[in-house]
């Protein structure tokens, strides 16, 4: 039987703002111990536990846990049993094959059977793993239907959701986060947490980062402001499910699925307080800044959140975006340079259109450029970019295309090199650059 009132499990969610804030929340008052975090009994009977995202001796700036007052401890749960997960996500990415070609593909088409957020996600590729603790995999999810009656949770990294189409619910144990196309969210690695549809579809990207935990990257000689500005994350507060039934936990540890029966919701979380928590971004908020000289800066200051890596200055991944934007550079070429670069890039769009693209770069699709293989703005782009007027501004509006870049190289997913939506023909939209040079004429 349920403690909360009838509505409550419909509430709208509410947020506290900032970036790695030590919170503290609570649904029931007085449910947060005051003055310790392990009382010889806790209020309202909850028992609690601790949640940690990383040693316990790291140090204080990269510590990441939090207290939880809930009403079962999550240990009440098991034996887990092997399961599989239908849609093809994949973890281990040292055997796969890899080539220097470049990739693209369409946006994949919603299931035609009841699908949910879990059974819908499916790999491009990654590479490192779960065992590494460095490393990334990419995936796109399509879903059709609810989590209805089981809940997930991912030992193997914390997920970053990039939906493009449709709304997403995510109920997490620590609260409630609605989570729109140019928004984003973070679930910690760890953490249950179900996955509803308001719209009744969606489909999206998702980044698995199985390094350290991602946070804003240092501005440097930017300064104190601009970028994703700290104030604008927001992570939900304390909400929690006291519900009985015949649920199942599906863990993913170590590549592999995991299915364990729960007599009752792992949402209990009444009260907590902590850094390590979900949290979500609305991207609209980027503050996005440039050249008003001449030349591009680098497009690290397109930089929303970055995973460290042990390298200083060398991430493990990081997530970029490019948003609406005004470029004042003169005598410039202002789409994006023609580039090879040491890092490798998986780019998707979620919605308009990218600029350094003419045609077949859609909303929903997604292109692997890895190390030092050359890309750049395709025929049509260029041409039309050459003769533009740079005297005036130019104006890009209604786009939102993102970049996950690695230091390793992405190795794509064997049933990824197989989708129809794989385009055969995407070196072609380089093959129409013609030949100008003229050495009569400098």
């Amino acid at each position: 039987m349920s403690s909360q009132p009838p509505a409550a499990n419909d509430q709208a969610p509410c947020y506290m703002t900032g970036f790695g804030n030590a919170f503290a929340t609570e649904a029931l008052p007085g449910a947060l111990p005051v003055g310790r975090n392990s009382p010889t009994r806790c209020p309202y009977g909850l028992y609690a536990e601790q949640f940690s995202g990383t040693a316990f001796t790291a140090p204080r700036a990269e510590n990441r846990h939090s207290w939880l007052y809930r009403i079962r401890p999550a240990a009440q749960v098991g034996p887990f049993e092997a399961c599989a997960q239908a849609g093809g996500w994949v973890s281990h990415f040292g055997a796969q094959p890899v080539s220097p070609n470049r990739l693209r593909w369409g946006a994949r088409p919603m299931p035609q059977t009841p699908t949910d957020f879990i059974d819908g996600i499916a790999t491009v590729g990654g590479n490192g793993g779960p065992g590494e603790d460095s490393g990334v995999g990419i995936h796109i999810y399509t879903a059709n239907a609810p989590m209805q009656g089981r809940y997930f949770h991912d030992a193997d990294g914390e997920l970053l959701i990039v939906p493009q189409q449709g709304r997403l619910r995510v109920d997490t144990e620590l609260g409630r986060i609605d989570l729109a196309p140019l928004e984003i969210a973070v679930i910690p690695r760890g953490m249950r947490f179900r996955v509803t549809l308001p719209d009744g579809t969606a489909r999206g990207y998702l980044l698995e980062n199985f390094g350290a935990p991602m946070r804003p990257p240092e501005r440097g000689p930017i300064g104190s402001n601009c970028l994703a500005n700290v104030r604008d994350f927001e992570t939900s507060v304390a909400w929690y499910e006291d519900i009985e039934g015949d649920f199942a936990l599906v863990a993913k540890f170590e590549g592999g699925f995991w299915r364990a029966r729960l007599d009752h919701s792992p949402l209990d979380v009444v009260a907590w307080h902590g850094n390590y928590a979900p949290y979500k971004y609305d991207l609209r908020r980027f503050n996005t800044i440039g050249s008003i000289s001449f030349d591009h800066p680098d497009p690290s200051i397109f930089t929303v959140l970055t995973s460290p890596s042990d390298t200083p200055g060398t991430a493990n991944m990081d997530f970029a975006i490019f948003p609406p934007r005004i470029l004042a550079m003169e005598d410039t070429f202002r789409p994006p340079w023609f580039h090879r670069n040491i890092a490798s890039e998986f780019m998707g769009l979620i919605q308009g259109v990218y600029d350094a693209k003419a045609e077949g770069f859609m909303p929903g699709g997604a292109s692997l450029h890895n190390r030092m293989s050359g890309h750049g703005p395709d025929a049509e782009t260029f041409e039309k970019a050459s003769q533009a007027d740079t005297s005036t501004p130019h104006y890009i509006r209604d786009t939102m295309a993102f970049m996950f870049e690695t230091r390793r190289v992405i190795r794509p997913a064997a049933a990824a090199l197989k989708w129809p939506e794989l385009q055969s023909d995407y070196d072609a939209c380089w093959q129409g650059l013609r030949k100008h040079f003229d050495p009569t004429r400098p």
